[in-house]
């Protein structure tokens, strides 16, 4: 403990001696837990009340400890964000303050997202409570571990994603899967490793040959593997009939270099050394997903025959995919959007935005307002339009989104088959411009392929990305053309 500051080695203190007696059901002292939350979050580089909070976070709920009593000694914003923890502790088990103002729904993130209060960083230390928790799940009975783990699966997996907190969210939803579905967890994980075992040499070879075409051109750059998490193939495989030959990404070969501009270098030198599949070389750099993430992916037949995927990306990129906001942002004892405001932190991405909204709506909550969910998610979800699928399915889609929008947001290949749409039981112009609570149901052919004049009918990056992507495939030197008519490398 001697690297840690004062008042971190205080929290511990204070921490131990409260906790003192008392056992996590590993047997262990109970002490573990928090100090186990204080790593993870110093791991995440978050700052010191941050901290201090994760290690106290369990003392008002399960000792004698007041808030009055850490406010004495750490401050009011230590106070607040435990305070807040076990708030949202509260809500998560029974929501019962929440369904007063919300008694119809049944989404149990946004309830989460809505319970935080004022600042951010209570989700941040619950998501490293959780986490640990997880880790130690085998110490209870099967169906408290169950139980655990599909609330983790559908409410603490999608917090990490919608944070961007991505190395997070892998773990949470692998040890969830596990005790969610072992057998198919067992049958992924081995299937995995078969294929692992098949194309070790051949990756091998596939990497030699990139590195010494890199250090020829005396490009820097760091390499490693990412195998598909079991849980991600376990969705992946859903979408293609169970079909593991149409799934090319199991392996990637992850190559992170100095610069954007390397980034492209690099995907060029792959693509004289292999030859590149059709429609499988996405732009996550120009255009990044909606969650922010950025990266060049490619995926090749080296000359063993073998398919590869490969990820090219800076190093600020890796760390915001693997960390999210964690990465982006070091708080410095101050709440996210009071920071931004005042210039400590030079960009607030707009697919954070959410957040500052987020907070508004808490407000008003906290004073007894009462709150249409409807209102709720337009307030929480301002860029954001939401519609149902005819079987009543929610889908999110960017304020502007047409029909051809929805159908790429489905799933790729719907969107390419697509001949047609109706909206709300009528058919409609594929130009029509979709709207809060609308009804959409995609019409498509097996043997239609979409056009280039398709580009002035979509609105979402999502979508044009999917397009443009299609379009290389079947049209050779396929230029696209943005909005203001001007060439785009794009």
């Amino acid at each position: 403990m001697s690297k840690q500051s004062p008042r971190i080695k205080k929290a511990i203190e204070i921490a131990t001696k409260a906790h003192e007696g008392q056992l996590r059901k590993t047997g262990e002292p109970y002490i573990i837990h928090p100090l186990a939350v204080m790593k993870l979050l110093q791991e995440w580089n978050m700052d010191e009340d941050s901290i201090i909070a994760g290690i106290l976070h369990d003392t008002v709920e399960d000792t004698s400890l007041t808030l009055q009593e850490i406010e004495n000694e750490f401050g009011k914003d230590v106070a607040f964000l435990v305070n807040g923890v076990t708030k949202l502790g509260k809500a998560r088990s029974g929501m019962k303050d929440l369904n007063e103002y919300l008694p119809q729904t049944g989404n149990n993130l946004l309830k989460l997202l809505i319970a935080t209060g004022q600042d951010i960083r209570v989700l941040i230390i619950k998501l490293a409570d959780r986490l640990h928790n997880l880790r130690t799940l085998g110490a209870l009975p099967p169906d408290k571990q169950k139980k655990i783990a599909r609330e983790s699966l559908e409410v603490f997996a999608p917090l990490a994603d919608r944070l961007q907190m991505g190395r997070v969210r892998v773990e949470i939803e692998e040890t969830s899967f596990m005790y969610v579905n072992p057998k198919r967890y067992e049958e992924l994980k081995k299937l995995t490793a078969e294929r692992l075992k098949k194309a070790d040499k051949k990756l091998k070879a596939a990497q030699e040959a990139v590195e010494q075409a890199l250090k020829k051109e005396h490009i820097k750059y760091s390499c490693d593997g990412r195998v598909k998490s079991i849980y991600s193939l376990h969705k992946k495989l859903a979408k293609h009939n169970q079909n593991i030959n149409r799934i090319y990404d199991i392996i990637a070969l992850r190559f992170i270099v100095e610069d954007t501009t390397t980034c492209y270098l690099v995907l060029g030198i792959i693509h004289s050394l292999f030859h590149p599949m059709d429609g499988r070389v996405k732009d996550y750099i120009a255009m990044p997903k909606q969650n922010g993430y950025q990266s060049l992916h490619t995926t090749v037949i080296t000359n063993d025959k073998q398919i590869v995927e490969f990820q090219i990306r800076t190093r600020e990129m890796h760390d915001y995919a693997e960390r999210g906001l964690a990465a982006t942002f070091f708080y410095n004892e101050q709440k996210l959007t009071s920071a931004y405001a005042e210039g400590r932190i030079n960009k607030l991405p707009a697919n954070l935005f959410w957040i500052k909204d987020l907070q508004e709506t808490a407000t008003k909550l906290a004073s007894g307002e009462k709150i249409d969910e409807k209102k709720l998610r337009l307030n929480l979800f301002a860029d954001k339009i939401f519609v149902y699928t005819p079987k009543g399915d929610i889908i999110d889609l960017p304020k502007g989104s047409m029909p051809l929008d929805f159908a790429y947001r489905l799933h790729s290949e719907i969107g390419a088959s697509c001949t047609g749409a109706k909206v709300n039981g009528k058919m409609v112009n594929l130009k029509t411009k979709l709207h809060q609570g609308d009804v959409v149901e995609i019409i498509t052919t097996k043997n239609s392929k979409p056009n280039p004049g398709w580009l002035d009918k979509v609105f979402s990056r999502h979508a044009r990305h999917k397009l443009v992507s299609q379009l290389h495939a079947i049209i050779p030197n396929f230029r696209p053309k943005p909005k203001d008519g001007k060439n785009s490398e794009h």
